[in-house]
């Protein structure tokens, strides 16, 4: 199937050289940035690093613009050094596409990253990309996705519509590694139902419009899933692995959000068939904002969301029955300083992931961001048992240029 892959190589490379011949404004921009983690419990394993880490990242922006605003290049490359994770010190393209722009439509081949969802907690139609866990466990961080993206904008909404030649596995924390399972994943060992493996030609539709005061996106997406199913195995010394299993699958996502004075509600439901049996899963809350607090100009949201998984504890997500209760503060100032605190209780046992995070900018050009993770009174039955010993405080330098 390597034929694909070399077929679409020439057809953007192609496009973006036609287009590099055209008269053109362009600029570079982007970030350098060290992160300090430290944690402050000795490592579950014997294998782990104990105390702290240190890494650092670059993400450069290349953005190119022909004369007449109609063709654009966007190359998003990123790299990571880590200081004890070799996995996570790696290099990666976040985004390289050409996109060009009419009057009603727009049309993008290459490399982009797609977000779908209006939850704060979780983002369950999310689905285009592959999430990057090397980077975070929150599930934002996401790895660019191949695609040929055609977008049409008319008075009854916007369809977009994706076809997705080539899917990319995600990766996994090394074994020596904090923040990772217990049991190792052997990604040499990964398997696909479909016998095109990452080659299998996956597809994905969404309308979206707005009605009154609802905001309505309605998608469906067919192809591998970016969702790994862990089977348990066993090498021949009897060590224990987990071994990554990608399943075809079927997903129709609703997300929908309704704004009315200081509230914001938020809806959003899948169905998802191919991934054993179908089932459906939603996450469901508000957000009120307290603006302007006296007269100091800060703002203050309460969020309350509540998650809801059919499958129950047999979920591959930690949040089948939970709530999460959180608190957004933005204080509105030149150095666009934020903060956002909240957990997600187990309602069955009370496991409790807490998280914090903070932004700040200092002068023009420099950034300092503050993460706090804990993970408290999991049982042996919940995904965050095996981090009980990681809860961990990271500190974030970034310089824009």
């Amino acid at each position: 199937m390597q034929h694909r892959g070399w077929l679409w190589c020439t057809i953007l490379l192609s496009l973006f050289f036609a287009v590099a011949a055209l008269p053109q404004t362009a600029e570079l921009s982007g970030y350098v940035a060290i992160e300090a983690r430290a944690f402050p419990q000795a490592p579950l394993l014997p294998e782990q690093f104990s105390g702290g880490n240190l890494a650092f990242s670059l993400q450069p922006e290349f953005y190119y613009e022909s004369g007449n605003g109609s063709d654009r290049i966007l190359f998003v490359p990123f790299m990571r050094a880590d200081q004890h994770d070799g996995n996570r010190t790696h290099f990666d393209i976040r985004e390289l596409y050409w996109q060009h722009v009419a009057d009603w439509w727009e049309l993008s081949l290459g490399m982009r990253k797609i977000f779908w969802g209006v939850a704060e907690s979780q983002h369950l139609v999310d689905i285009i990309n592959q999430t990057d866990q090397l980077e975070n466990l929150d599930t934002e961080d996401k790895l660019g996705q191949p695609m040929a993206h055609l977008s049409i904008a008319r008075n009854w909404g916007i369809l977009d519509l994706f076809i997705l030649p080539y899917f990319r596995e995600r990766s996994f924390l090394a074994h020596d590694a904090r923040l990772r399972l217990p049991v190792p994943i052997a990604r040499n060992r990964t398997r696909y139902e479909s016998d095109d493996e990452e080659w299998h030609l996956d597809w994905a539709a969404r309308w979206f419009h707005s009605i009154s005061i609802f905001d309505v996106g309605l998608s469906h997406f067919s192809g591998t899933s970016r969702e790994a199913v862990v089977e348990v195995g066993a090498g021949a010394g009897g060590e224990l692995f987990l071994a990554p299993f990608y399943p075809i699958i079927g997903q129709t996502g609703l997300d929908m959000q309704a704004t009315t004075g200081a509230w914001l509600l938020k809806l959003e439901a899948i169905r998802r068939t191919g991934q054993g049996d179908a089932f459906f899963a939603s996450t469901t809350g508000f957000e009120y904002t307290f603006n302007n607090i006296k007269n100091t100009g800060a703002d203050i949201g309460v969020l309350l969301e509540y998650h809801y998984d059919e499958r129950g504890k047999d979920a591959s997500s930690p949040f089948d029955d939970d709530i999460f209760v959180g608190s957004r503060l933005a204080l509105n100032d030149v150095q666009s300083t934020d903060l956002l605190a909240g957990f997600i209780v187990d309602r069955d046992n009370g496991a409790t992931f807490l998280n914090l995070e903070a932004s700040r900018r200092i002068r023009d050009r420099y950034r300092m961001e503050v993460e706090f993770r804990s993970f408290l009174n999991a049982e042996e039955t919940d995904l965050f048992f095996g981090l009980r010993k990681d809860h961990y405080f990271q500190v974030e330098f970034s310089r824009f240029f």
